[in-house]
């Protein structure tokens, strides 16, 4: 049930990055004589303070937003899997430094690192952004990735694979991988989740691409132009709402499968339904 929630919620969203624009052809930045107007039958979400269309914004900030949390994830993941999976097998000296690089992030403030990086960066576009959060995002995933190798290596089935001559990068990545894929997934989603809010958070501070329309830069001017003082609701609440409901899709979709992929979880859901 979670999931099929969770998947019509990201289902939405992703329809609207797609097609939205495509729909919506006005240019989200075109101003107008019609300044915070609130919902109408001709601005069904209202305008900004110098007539900017919020419905036109929402949908057109959805692809920057989504694709920032999307490519960092991407990034963030690769990086966990290739330092969790090669730690955890090979063990020794190489796993001893690359926890320790682990440990390293994994201790270091996330948001003001964000912030100095984003800060020093000479272009703030799309992949910039994105791979400022991916560097402060992997290695949660990695120490988990690495938790589960250290289980997994010492099976019967990677003995086998040692025993028949395979290599060992051909055993992480073609033995090992595919059995850690749901706890990939999980820790994917959630990547997502944590890359899109940190995105919200460096648009809102002025450290992203305020030339391009997205949901945290929508914020960013509603704080400017004192949306909250002088009531105009319309200019912050959708972006605030789209960035809620996408993170509740995101989470209702990890937590369903995190159900399906530990065991625990689904010997208590079958006992809750017995009792």
């Amino acid at each position: 049930m979670k999931i099929r929630i969770g998947a019509g919620i990201l289902l939405f969203f992703t329809l609207m990055a797609i097609f939205g624009p495509l729909l919506l052809s006005t240019d989200p930045a075109a101003t107008s004589d019609a300044g915070l107007q609130g919902p109408s039958a001709e601005h069904w979400l209202g305008t900004t303070q110098t007539g900017q269309d919020v419905l036109t914004q929402i949908v057109h900030g959805s692809r920057i937003s989504m694709g920032v949390g999307l490519l960092s994830a991407v990034i963030a993941t690769a990086f966990a899997i290739a330092v969790g999976l090669v730690g955890g097998y090979f063990g020794g000296a190489v796993d001893e430094v690359l926890s320790v690089l682990t440990n390293i992030f994994l201790v270091l403030p996330a948001l003001p690192l964000i912030i100095v990086l984003a800060g020093y960066l000479p272009q703030r576009g799309v992949a910039s952004v994105a791979v400022v959060i991916a560097v402060t995002g992997w290695a949660w995933g990695a120490r988990v990735l690495r938790a589960q190798t250290l289980s997994v290596r010492r099976r019967d089935f990677v003995e086998a694979a040692k025993a028949s001559g395979e290599g060992p990068f051909r055993i992480v990545f073609f033995e090992i991988l595919p059995v850690l894929l749901p706890v990939i997934a999980t820790s994917f989603l959630a990547t997502v989740v944590g890359a899109i809010l940190a995105e919200a958070g460096l648009s809102f501070l002025g450290l992203a691409d305020l030339s391009t329309v997205s949901w945290g830069s929508m914020l960013y001017f509603a704080q400017n132009g004192q949306a909250l003082l002088i009531g105009a609701w319309w200019w912050f609440v959708p972006p605030g709402l789209c960035i809620a409901l996408i993170g509740t899709g995101l989470a209702l979709v990890n937590f369903g499968l995190d159900e399906v992929a530990n065991p625990r979880l689904r010997t208590i859901k079958v006992r809750k339904a017995r009792a």
